[in-house]
């Protein structure tokens, strides 16, 4: 294959076929792992916040519920998972219990402590948002088989994607 001008070649397409020999040469931003990831993840943040409107909670308010769809936790150890502020943690809860969809109360063995529990309201949610996002991933992962899957979501949960401190804009959409 020819090269151009500067000896680059050409890049590797979005299906990940390389264009030739030296492909990982390329300048092309479908070459680059991190533009192709961050597109491909915006696209699905898009389909996942389309899907989540019939429920009228946000991906962020989604991410809470399935956290405590697991049992009752810590506020504390909440954002700590959340990877999120303290305050912002707060402004979620807040609006969640505004619904109905988790509760808040004081541990009684210690008073400084706050426990966060989801309500009945808000695990029938969780089954909602779950079944709305299976399918997103059925349609966004058609052309995989489940065990191309499996090394996805194997690779992805071994990157780094934090700058080593908690999220702290409570209107970072990012956050």
């Amino acid at each position: 294959m020819a090269r151009r001008p500067g000896g680059v070649t050409p890049a590797i397409s979005a299906s990940g076929n390389s264009a030739g020999d030296d492909a990982c040469e390329s300048a092309g931003p479908e070459s680059r792992l991190s533009l192709l990831l961050a597109r491909h993840g915006g696209i699905t943040e898009a389909w996942i916040r389309e899907a989540l409107t019939t429920s009228g909670v946000t991906l962020r308010h989604a991410i809470v519920l399935m956290h405590l769809d697991g049992g009752r936790l810590g506020q504390r150890d909440l954002g700590a998972r959340l990877g999120v502020d303290p305050s912002v943690l707060v402004a979620l809860l807040n609006a969640l219990e505004e619904r109905d969809l988790v509760r808040r109360h004081r541990d009684p063995a210690d008073r400084r402590r706050h426990i966060v529990e989801i309500t009945e309201a808000g695990a029938a949610a969780v089954t909602k948002l779950d079944a709305a996002i299976g399918r997103v991933e059925d349609e966004l992962f058609a052309d995989l088989s489940p065990q191309e899957r499996g090394t996805l979501h194997s690779l992805l949960a071994r990157l780094r994607t934090t700058h080593g401190s908690a999220c702290t804009e409570a209107r970072d959409p990012d956050c």
